[in-house]
């Protein structure tokens, strides 16, 4: 198909404006995390204001009972668009720094933003590639990283998932 560029300005349009916050995180097993954010979306869409991407503060766990990280980070973006495919989603990388102060990737995970007009809360399940082999994961532990995604927007993608699944084991 043609991109929004390419095509005639009688083609109607529509906005998806987007004004929220990545509230707060679970990972029991971490003190200190971040969190790094971009928008995937189709060729038919472009940002007409805001920011396609951004990083968190880095925030301690909280000491209520419920231990969240909180960040409370604000979102404002709006998109444009002539057609519904290639909805925006978020995609979220949640980091921490591992035993010898390097970043470590905690968790992905991606969600379409919603369809509906009004107020919603998302939850986004993240997961955390594992070495496929006994031989990767003590290398991994004896030099001190893990498994990363070399673009983490390939988590936003459907096709082409399936394959990587069957190499790799995920955790919620």
């Amino acid at each position: 198909g043609n991109t929004m560029a390419e095509r005639g300005r009688d083609d109607p349009v529509f906005l998806l404006m987007i004004s929220g916050q990545i509230q707060s995180a679970e990972f029991p097993e971490f003190d200190e995390l971040y969190c790094n954010y971009s928008f995937v979306y189709g060729q038919d869409w472009a940002i007409v204001s805001g920011l396609s991407e951004g990083i968190t503060q880095t925030t301690k766990r909280a000491s209520t009972p419920e231990k969240h990280f909180v960040w409370n980070f604000p979102i404002d973006v709006t998109f444009k668009s002539t057609n519904p495919f290639g909805w925006p989603q978020i995609v979220i990388c949640v980091y921490g720094l591992n035993a010898l102060g390097r970043d470590e990737v905690r968790g992905y995970g991606a969600v379409h933003m919603p369809i509906t007009p009004g107020r919603h809360t998302v939850e986004v399940p993240m997961f955390v590639p594992e070495p496929s082999s006994q031989f990767q994961k003590l290398l991994g532990w004896m030099i001190g990283t893990r498994p990363e995604f070399m673009d983490p927007k390939f988590v936003a993608q459907g096709q082409g998932r399936e394959t990587f699944l069957s190499f790799l084991s995920f955790s919620h």
